[in-house]
């Protein structure tokens, strides 16, 4: 064989390879490809202990939801991350790329094949217990609480006294259930001083908070500081370096849960980590809300309107926000109408989802200026065809439960430590609720 007959032999042979490689990619497997994803994207839920129903850290965990696994990534239910992506930029957007989603989908169509254990990479070194750094002081409720296997549990709540005889910033927190079967919530708030929120209620003890019988009056808005809270999805509160909340020298912390029943009996004794900053910071955090309690929801409405907003006193920074409604809720989305009369869109929920509810962190802080108002506008579907609606024949109202409807539009502003927070507040808060 000459040599001009052996070299093109040899390129044809090369395209040969080349043509069958890319139509012949090699097999995904779970150690090689799977478990990296899984660890980067899934597994601080899928863990024991976590919130999510079931561990993916082995192969032999994920196997059997291999099908179920490439159906969530390929309708973007898993991650949990409902911003629409045309509306702000998150720094903790959790949505999946589509190569990761690619390689469990093809790792499914193959059978979820194991692979080889060398490829397997070294396990992720999760901090059990906390998401935070180890707390400096935890509060944990005072007795374990017994809830029944039925019936109505209204919201429990336990007032600590700090104890603190000097001001603590506060860089960590994290609310942490025990019993995450049956606690639908926990909220850790601030009772400064000079407040006489629930001042007659004495300290230690599991109580509940006198209803208000007046149905004109909104009772929405937050009852004082808002620390840190968990539902399932929502994250512990970490602040950046130079950022702090603050308990007041004197203040009480009032911890919040409510409890729901699933037909089995259970104990739960949960708690709050705190992590203080290292040194007095720059600037202050205060997470507070656009609310609206007046709405009355038709019977059968499949698309509501509840509007809310929330004009700031004084130029700050918008660090955060956080969307929260019941079954009910259908859509959610945050405006900022500038001084100037400019409308911006910054997050749009448009399925929105209680069962899961995020924060969503701006990439960068926005900047208010004086007289800037955070409108939020919400849908609701109270009709037969939402799944999650608890009776579809009810006209629906502000309520502590379940079945009862809110709409809240939290949100972390940042200002300097040394602002009075009456500053932050305009003479009037505006919330209206619509139909439509």
């Amino acid at each position: 064989m000459n040599r001009s007959v052996s070299n093109l032999l040899a390129v044809s042979l090369a395209c040969v390879f080349t043509t069958w490689a890319a139509n012949n990619p090699p097999a995904v497997t779970f150690t090689k490809d799977v478990a990296p994803v899984l660890q980067r994207n899934c597994q601080t839920c899928h863990r024991p202990g976590e919130a999510a129903p079931f561990s993916l850290l082995s192969y032999e965990q994920a196997r059997p939801w291999a099908k179920a696994m490439k159906e969530a990534v390929r309708m973007k239910k898993m991650p949990p991350w409902f911003a629409d992506p045309h509306y702000g930029k998150f720094s903790n957007d959790r949505s999946l790329a589509q190569k990761d989603a690619d390689i469990i989908a093809a790792w499914a169509d193959a059978g979820a094949p194991m692979g080889d254990l060398k490829d397997m990479p070294p396990p992720v070194d999760f901090l059990e217990g906390w998401s935070i750094p180890k707390p400096d002081i935890v509060y944990e409720l005072p007795r374990a609480y017994d809830i029944p296997a039925t019936g109505t549990i209204e919201y429990q709540k336990v007032i600590v006294p700090s104890g603190f005889t000097e001001d603590k910033w506060v860089q960590y927190a994290e609310a942490r259930p025990d019993d995450r079967a049956h606690v639908h919530h926990m909220i850790l708030y601030i009772r400064e001083p000079e407040s006489h929120w629930l001042r007659g209620e004495k300290p230690g003890v599991f109580f509940v908070a006198p209803k208000v019988t007046d149905n004109s009056v909104d009772t929405s808005a937050l009852p004082s500081d808002f620390l840190v809270g968990y539902a399932p999805g929502q994250p512990p509160e970490i602040l950046p370096p130079g950022e702090a909340k603050l308990i007041k020298a004197g203040s009480d912390l009032v911890l919040e849960i409510h409890y729901t029943t699933n037909g089995k009996a259970s104990t739960d004794r949960s708690k709050f980590g705190l992590v203080f900053a290292k040194e007095p910071p720059k600037e202050r955090v205060l997470t507070l809300s656009a609310t609206n309690g007046t709405f009355k929801i038709p019977p059968g409405d499949p698309d509501y309107r509840v509007d809310a907003s929330f004009e700031v006193g004084t130029t700050v920074r918008l660090a955060s926000l956080h969307p929260h409604m019941h079954g009910r809720g259908k859509d959610f989305e945050y405006r900022l109408v500038y001084p100037t009369g400019e409308t911006e869109t910054i997050l749009r929920v448009p399925h929105y989802n209680w069962h899961w509810q995020l924060w969503y962190n701006l990439a960068e802080p926005m900047v208010l200026p004086k007289g800037t108002r955070i409108e939020c506008t919400a849908h609701f579907d109270n009709s037969p065809n939402n799944p999650d609606n608890a009776d579809p024949t009810k006209e629906v109202t502000w309520g502590d439960q379940s079945w009862d409807e809110m709409m809240v539009g939290f949100f972390n502003l940042v200002f300097d430590a040394d602002l009075p927070v009456k500053n932050i507040f305009p003479a009037a808060k505006v919330a209206k609720a619509g139909g439509g």
